[in-house]
């Protein structure tokens, strides 16, 4: 997802065509009035003039907080922007990978309440050693998984106490508390329900960190850092069912085959209980359960920051490209924004093109102004062209979208 994590908002509609300027001695020639194609002579600087934040596609969350200041429900909302889908449930559990965990051990801090799971046998085995400070799960020399404790006040690299074998996989949980973990560099985070020491394909010595949570603990973790908690209760709302729906389809369609979803912005940006807040999860607590299906199954709800007054067609038939009419409250300032790029950027992204001499937009989606999103456009210059899709251009340049125009700085 693109996850506004407290971003700015919008401001008004821009009008302008689209162009390219020289930062000196400006010299800029539409080659015609219905092409996207701009000569470019001397070393400009290109000011790149854009709509939204994101790929656009789903719920507007800028769009959400200005259909809640206008009066919609969160019901409202989500049929906005996703029609033709139908309420429904989601619950349980879902298993979450731990990015920040890169290392082959899973180390938590004792705490009050604190055990292992032996995976293989479902032994339970407290916690208690008197005067652990850490504890942790490790493959061994004889490919078996480990568990060991450290006193307070000893060294990790070499301090650690042997405690118990497992016959399979360990995990840790503290019944209904928070488990916190330790990450390489000894920052620290808390998760609720359970953290797995998973390895990625069986027999593997590898180990990730695997949250394996209830879907609503899971929320708490994930709406106040996509959404700022303290926007219109109808927005947040609709952000959680939102979250939850879009959670529960990917649990059905896993990332793989120890973890179902991660907790980057290439999922949902999830960041434990630490992230929880009270107005968030007074939403989530008022939709609890809720969300949006098709045919009995969890919908494809994505959803990003801003659609900059028009949403995107997306993969399946319910995320639909039309006209969005609240995405332009006061004060969303990623509705339309500018950019100033120099000509050295661009020619550093694509160095075969040389010194640039042309910029030319080969397709757009055709919705709203300008034509839309930039489906591909070509670069040319002494040393050649490059082609390349909008995303690309959006990625190597940092833009917020792919809605984007050139005018002179």
């Amino acid at each position: 997802m693109s996850p506004l994590r407290g971003a700015a908002g919008l401001a008004a509609v821009l009008a302008l065509g689209l162009g390219v300027s020289l930062s000196s001695a400006p010299t800029v020639a539409a080659a015609g009035a219905d092409r996207d194609r701009w000569d470019v002579a001397g070393e400009p600087s290109i000011r790149i003039l854009g709509r939204g934040f994101g790929h656009g596609r789903g719920m507007s969350q800028h769009g959400a907080e200005g259909a809640a200041r206008a009066g919609l429900s969160a019901e409202e909302i989500l049929d906005f922007y996703y029609p033709r889908t139908d309420d429904g449930r989601a619950a349980g559990r879902i298993s979450v990978l731990i990015s920040a965990d890169t290392t082959d051990d899973l180390v938590v801090r004792a705490r009050p309440g604190l055990r292992v799971r032996d995976l293989a046998s479902g032994t339970v085995t407290a916690l208690e050693e008197e005067g652990a400070a850490l504890w942790r799960v490790r493959r061994d020399h004889t490919g078996r998984d480990r568990v060991s404790w450290l006193p307070s006040g000893a060294a990790q690299d070499g301090g650690w106490r042997k405690h118990l074998v497992l016959q399979g996989e360990g995990a840790f949980d503290a019944r209904n508390a928070p488990v916190t973990l330790v990450l390489p560099g000894g920052a620290e985070r808390s998760y609720r329900g359970r953290l797995h020491a998973a390895a990625p394909t069986p027999g593997s010595p590898a180990r990730d960190t695997v949250n394996r949570v209830r879907l609503e603990d899971y929320l708490r973790g994930v709406v106040p850092l996509e959404m700022p908690a303290l926007w219109s209760p109808a927005a947040v709302q609709a952000q959680s069912v939102a979250a939850r729906t879009y959670a529960a389809y990917e649990r059905a369609h896993p990332r793989a085959q120890h973890y179902q979803v991660c907790d980057t912005t290439s999922c949902q940006v999830y960041g434990g209980a630490d992230a929880e807040h009270p107005a968030s999860d007074a939403a989530i607590r008022a939709t609890k359960g809720q969300a949006r299906t098709v045919d009995g199954e969890p919908a494809f709800t994505q959803f990003s920051a801003s659609s900059g007054g028009w949403t995107s067609q997306g993969s399946v038939d319910y995320l639909v490209a039309q006209e969005d009419p609240y995405d332009g409250y006061e004060g969303n300032t990623v509705h339309s924004w500018s950019v100033t790029v120099t000509d050295d950027r661009i020619e550093s992204t694509w160095p075969k093109v040389g010194d640039l001499r042309s910029v030319e937009v080969l397709a757009r989606d055709g919705n709203g102004q300008w034509g839309g999103r930039v489906r591909s456009l070509r670069l040319t210059g002494s040393g050649g062209s490059v082609t390349v899709t909008g995303d690309a251009f959006r990625s190597g340049l940092g833009l917020r979208s792919t809605w984007v125009t050139f005018r002179q700085p």
